[in-house]
């Protein structure tokens, strides 16, 4: 017989191979074709009562996949952010490292616009996270002297919707090293602090 701890270590791995199924699917065939059968043939999975097993409709699937992408873009950014010292270092480690997961995993970007240009709103708990945990590293910034004073969810949400902007156009061939030199001298122009006695 298998332990409880077991049984949830399979439960989750079946439903990150079904999550990631879908957005391989969402991203090769679109929202209106990614049906529990297209996700079936992609996972080879012998019937689609093993997704409505683990969840109870599309809409849930797909929120499924939102958490899938938010989960693997932070792991991805991690070491980056982490070997970063200090809140401009940390802002620049947060850009490139974002644009540098969109262009090794595009299908994640496809496979999410797919889902706004269908739904709404998409993932709001993450995303409303994210611009938290950004919020927390300006105000940290500010903090400490390395950043000006400025409306931090302000400025939060125009990075957020700069890289939301870019992530498409690297996610089909734009250079991420190049669009990311840009941004960050965008932010790092818009949010450092100035030497006392600029005029």
């Amino acid at each position: 017989m298998r332990s409880s701890g077991t049984r949830q270590a399979a439960t989750e791995a079946r439903k990150a191979q079904i999550a990631s199924a879908a957005i391989a699917v969402l991203a090769e065939r679109g929202y209106a074709e990614t049906t529990f059968e297209a996700i079936c043939e992609h996972a080879g999975l012998s019937s689609k009562r093993l997704i409505t097993y683990h969840f109870a409709g599309k809409d849930r699937l797909l929120e499924a996949v939102v958490q899938q992408v938010v989960a693997d873009a932070a792991a991805f950014m991690r070491p980056a952010l982490e070997a970063a010292t200090g809140p401009r270092a940390q802002l620049e480690a947060f850009i490139r490292s974002n644009l540098a997961f969109v262009a090794a995993h595009p299908t994640h970007v496809r496979a999410v616009q797919q889902i706004a240009f269908n739904q709404a709103p998409v993932g709001g708990p993450e995303r409303d996270a994210a611009l938290a945990r950004l919020v927390a590293l300006l105000a940290d910034g500010q903090r400490t002297g390395a950043f000006r004073e400025f409306d931090r969810t302000v400025m939060a949400a125009a990075l957020r919707a700069s890289l939301d902007t870019m992530a498409e156009r690297v996610a089909d061939g734009l250079d991420p090293g190049a669009c990311a030199d840009e941004l960050v001298e965008l932010f790092d122009r818009a949010t450092r602090a100035e030497p006392r006695g600029t005029p």
